[in-house]
């Protein structure tokens, strides 16, 4: 499980940060306010409730801007790994935590809709291990509040990724693993 969580930490630095593909991560890695949890779920009834304990656990501890949770052994089919995004996105809902957290997901074989398997852009939300990223929507508001220009991130990542290439990022993914 150590390794699970200082590859992604690793990725989080290595790609993340380094490449501001989000420009809020810098602070939260140098607080030390990113928890990692590694669930070994590989159903997503198990998977969901995991992810609901983790807003409970961000409930109960302030201390903690953002959660990822990351699936060790399940969910490694990407079209899998989707129906639990959508499934967590409901259970988020009915859940009463709507307002409160919202899911971003990251996974090896990440593609967008619509684009080539191969198109570099699909490196902007590809990480080691399939991921649910709890995130505090308070934080965020605050944040993209005092950002310039904040809707430009996406293209900006997308723009990024596509200049430097796939194998650029397929090798800083696989660099993630090392120690």
């Amino acid at each position: 499980m150590h390794d699970v969580i200082s590859i992604m930490k690793n990725w989080v630095s290595q790609v993340i940060v380094k490449y501001n593909f989000c420009p809020f991560a810098r602070k939260e890695v140098e607080n030390n306010s990113i928890f990692y949890h590694v669930s070994h779920a590989t159903k997503h009834e198990d998977a969901v409730m995991d992810m609901l304990d983790e807003c409970t656990a961000l409930n109960q501890h302030p201390e903690r801007e953002t959660t990822l949770l990351i699936f060790d052994k399940g969910f490694a089919d990407f079209d899998s790994f989707l129906d639990l995004v959508d499934l967590a996105n409901a259970l988020l809902v009915a859940q009463g935590f709507e307002g409160t957290y919202q899911i971003a997901n990251f996974h090896p074989d990440y593609a967008f809709a619509d684009s080539d398997e191969n198109d570099a852009a699909n490196y902007t939300n590809r990480a080691p291990f399939p991921t649910l990223h709890l995130i505090r929507e308070q934080s965020m508001a605050e944040v993209l509040a005092q950002y310039e220009d904040a809707e430009q991130i996406p293209e900006n990542n997308i723009r990024l990724a596509r200049r430097k290439g796939e194998a650029f990022w397929q090798h800083l993914l696989e660099k993630c693993h090392q120690k």
